[in-house]
This record gives C-alpha cells, sequence and structure tokens, in this order.
C-alpha cells in the first residue's frame, strides 16, 4: 500500500491542497489537520484529488465540514481531477451535484480568480455518474 501523501501550493491568494493516496477512516484526522492548516493559511482552498486511489465515507465527511466551514466564513472550497472510479462517494451521497467540482486545478483557479468565489459548480457537478475515461473521445 503506497504512503498517503499530502502537499501544499500557494496559487496567488488560493491554496492548493493535493492528496495522493487513500483516504480512509486511517487517515481521515490526519487529512481533517492538513485541511485545516490550508484553510487557516487562505480563505480559497482548492482540494486536488486527481491522485487519489480511494476515498470512504469518513473523508468524504471532512470535505463536506471543510467545504461548509469556508462558505460560512465567506470563502471557496473547490474540488478538482476526482475521479469517479476512485471517489465514488460523491457521486452516490449526491455530492457531486453540490460542491463545486472543477475537472483541473487551473480550472479552479480559473473560476476563483474569474468569479472571486467558487460557488459555481463546474465541469463534471452537473453530470453525475460514470463519466467516460479521460482522451476517449480523442480522433
Amino acid at each position: 500500500m503506497a504512503e498517503l501523501r499530502f502537499s501544499m501550493q500557494t496559487h496567488g491568494a488560493s491554496v492548493v491542497v493535493g492528496v495522493q493516496g487513500e483516504l480512509d477512516v486511517t487517515s481521515s484526522q490526519r487529512f481533517d489537520d492538513f485541511l485545516a492548516g490550508a484553510a487557516a493559511a487562505s480563505g480559497q482552498v482548492i482540494l486536488d484529488m486527481s491522485r487519489v486511489d480511494f476515498m470512504d465515507t469518513t473523508a468524504l465527511a471532512v470535505i463536506v465540514a471543510h467545504w461548509r466551514r469556508q462558505a460560512d466564513e465567506g470563502g471557496a472550497f473547490l474540488l478538482a481531477g476526482a475521479r469517479y472510479r476512485y471517489t465514488k462517494a460523491l457521486w452516490i451521497t449526491g455530492l457531486a451535484d453540490r460542491l463545486p467540482m472543477y475537472d483541473t486545478v487551473g480550472e479552479a483557479l480559473a473560476a476563483l480568480a474569474g468569479t472571486g468565489s467558487g460557488a459555481a459548480s463546474g465541469p463534471g457537478a452537473s453530470e453525475p455518474g460514470e463519466p467516460t475515461e479521460p482522451e476517449a473521445s480523442a480522433g
């Protein structure tokens, strides 16, 4: 089993939190603590989930708690790169339709730069279910 890794990078007024590995009950406290540190650094947090290999409902609860806290404080909490195969809990619970989700970190950063908030749902959030594999439509 690969070790869970977190990273944090500043992009202007935003902080991008990268996660690599499995988010589950054994890592939920570390995940929560890391997101709390990111929120303390910026009111605009983007969670890059493109390298998440598994996510259970305990991790989902951590994400929802931070999303609500940021929104209540006038900030933004966006998800980027969530892949259905590894983060099914987002779609099964219907949260993929409610959380501001973007295909890439770049799209999430552009949304924050363009609107000043993360209230609008990004691509992917409006299409629940299993998306096609990347590059499947390349001709």
